[in-house]
Formats: C-alpha cells, structure tokens, sequence
C-alpha cells in the first residue's frame, strides 16, 4: 500500500484561505463604498438646503414685509451682532479691528441667523429619513458699491452679501454658501 503524505490537505486549506482572504477584501470594500455613498447623499442633502437658505434670503430681501422693508433700507439697522427682532439676521460692520461678520457668526448655533420660512413663510421638513437635520440658516449683510465710470463722490448703491448654511442627514454634515444679491433697481 501507497503511503499517501497529504499534500492536497494542505493545497485545499491554503486555497480556502485564500478565497476567506478575497471574500473579507471584497466585503471591506463594499462597505467603504456604501459609507462613501450615504456622505455624498449627505453632503448633497446639505448643499440642497443651503441654496434654499440663499433662496429664502433672496425672497426676504426682495419680498419683504413692510416692518423688514424698512429696516432692509437703512443701513444703520444693520448692526454688528446681526440684529434682532425685525433686524434679525442683518449683519453690519463691526468696528473693523476684527473678522467680517460672515466669518465671525456661529450659523451652526441654535440661534444665530434666520431660520428658512422666519420671515417669508417657507416650510421645511427636518429630522427623519433623507431629509437635512435642521432648518438652514442665513445671514444677511449690507454692502455698498459703485458703479464703473461713476462720479467719486456719487452715492454709494448697495447689494446684499447673504451666507447661508445647510445640514446633513447628521449635524456634523454642513455646508456654508455664499452669494451677492443685488435689488432690482439699485
């Protein structure tokens, strides 16, 4: 009788370990691309609420309610600290030692800036599936300019630099935009 010495024993288990060792580097793999996936599902969740937040400042700034109008108008309502009540929101220059009011404004805290819908109205759903965490928020700011080939010493004209911030699926998701917006006829 043949002594056999085992050899195809141990091709088989370093075969079945190889295969346990590709089934484990492509069960890895998956799970990096589903963890990379629900990211961009949150940054764009983010990033979708964020416009919105610039959005609603658009509409708040063209559309507002006699109270705000008034206070969109004078630039002395725009106060550093961004304001309350009608002024909520609208941010003036400090006293310029320091940073400039979109840098230097927590959006992400409860209660600095205007919630979307504040002052126009607009609802948001919040909180469950795919939808952001909270309401973005904005601020506004009041900036003057002139126009190319006018006078130097001609009135200045304004526009509206609004920084908004949106949430993710999770509060840690966010997004900060920007934008300039300027009144129909300034």
């Amino acid at each position: 009788m043949r002594r056999e010495r085992g050899i195809a024993l141990v091709v088989a288990l370093v075969m079945l370990a190889a295969v346990l060792l590709l089934a484990a580097t492509a069960a890895g793999m998956a799970l990096m691309g589903e963890k990379a996936a629900r990211a961009e599902r949150d940054r764009h969740v983010a990033l979708q609420a964020a416009e919105d937040a610039l959005m609603d400042a658009e509409r708040d700034i063209d559309e507002a309610a006699s109270s705000r109008e008034a206070v969109l108008a004078g630039p002395g309502d725009f106060a550093a600290g961004c304001g309350a009540g009608a002024a909520l929101g609208l941010c003036g220059p400090d006293d310029g030692a320091g940073a400039p009011p979109w840098q230097s404004v927590d959006l992400a805290a409860g209660d600095a800036g205007v919630a979307l819908g504040h002052f126009t109205g607009a609802a948001m759903q919040t909180g469950q599936g795919a939808l952001p965490m909270r309401r973005p928020r904005y601020i506004i700011e009041r900036r003057p300019y002139h126009r190319p080939g006018e006078e130097a010493g001609a009135a200045p004209r304004y526009y509206y630099r609004v920084t908004a911030i949106g949430f993710g699926n999770r509060e840690a998701v966010q997004v900060v935009l920007q934008s300039a917006w300027r009144r129909p006829g300034d």
